[in-house]
């Protein structure tokens, strides 16, 4: 029996990188997926592979009308359990390179987007029984992050809007925490050089970035009924680098 055995969980942002891992992760355990992204043949690819655990919605976290059809998926499989905010976008530039536009893009899809989301879940999640909401923030939330301010802003502001929304649906039950990762494996980090990222390294203490794969085991116990009583937490997963 796997830690999500039963749970029908939808991941935003689904289709590669981290939130495939979580999506592999959570279905290992027992649970169906929704996998939403704007990437369709990643999705549907993954969904293929995932072989009738798991369907793809083309989602823009940014619309509503993309997450009531997400929804609408979750529900044909007959409820939501947990909800992973994976979509973001990582465009770094300091604060006198970055434009109203770049600032305001990561706005709707970082911050926007998860607001949306945890909202839109609510009634399908209490309707299942309850459920678990992770918000996937970053390092850049928990400390200042150089040439990030954009990125760094909407992440600091997903840590907040967590812990308010912990408040807000606790007696729902429905546990919504934050999962802030360092620097992870993923194509998201290719947007800096592999000597940018080397040097960046210096500063974690263990001297390697991570790996999707331990995102997604952190998510999955904030999915599970192991994590009954964390709600509000915020979890550096971060080889040290916050210390």
């Amino acid at each position: 029996m796997g830690r999500l055995n039963g749970k029908i969980i939808l991941i935003s942002g689904g289709a590669r990188g981290q939130g495939a891992a979580e999506a592999r992760r959570c279905v290992a355990e027992g649970a169906r997926v929704v996998i939403g992204d704007l990437l369709d043949d990643a999705g549907n690819a993954l969904a293929a592979e995932l072989n009738g655990a798991a369907v793809y919605v083309h989602q823009d976290v940014t619309k509503e009308a993309d997450w009531d059809a997400a929804l609408q998926a979750a529900e044909a499989m007959g409820g939501l359990h947990g909800l992973i905010n994976n979509a973001g976008i990582y465009q770094p530039k300091r604060l006198m390179d970055t434009d109203a536009e770049l600032f305001e893009r990561h706005m709707r899809v970082n911050q926007l987007g998860c607001f949306l989301g945890m909202k839109a879940v609510v009634p399908l999640m209490e309707k299942s029984g309850g459920g678990s909401i992770v918000n996937i923030s970053s390092t850049a939330g928990l400390r200042g992050s150089p040439g990030a301010i954009a990125y760094s802003a909407t992440k600091w502001a997903l840590r907040g809007m967590t812990k308010a929304a912990a408040v807000d649906l606790a007696p729902r039950k429905i546990r919504v925490n934050s999962v802030h990762p360092g620097p992870i494996d993923t194509d998201m980090l290719k947007v800096r050089t592999a000597e940018e990222n080397e040097q960046r390294l210096q500063f974690v203490p263990m001297k390697r970035m991570g790996t999707a794969d331990e995102i997604a085991s952190l998510v999955v116990y904030l999915l599970s009924d192991e994590s009954g009583y964390v709600t509000g937490a915020e979890v550096a997963i971060d080889g040290g680098s916050t210390l």
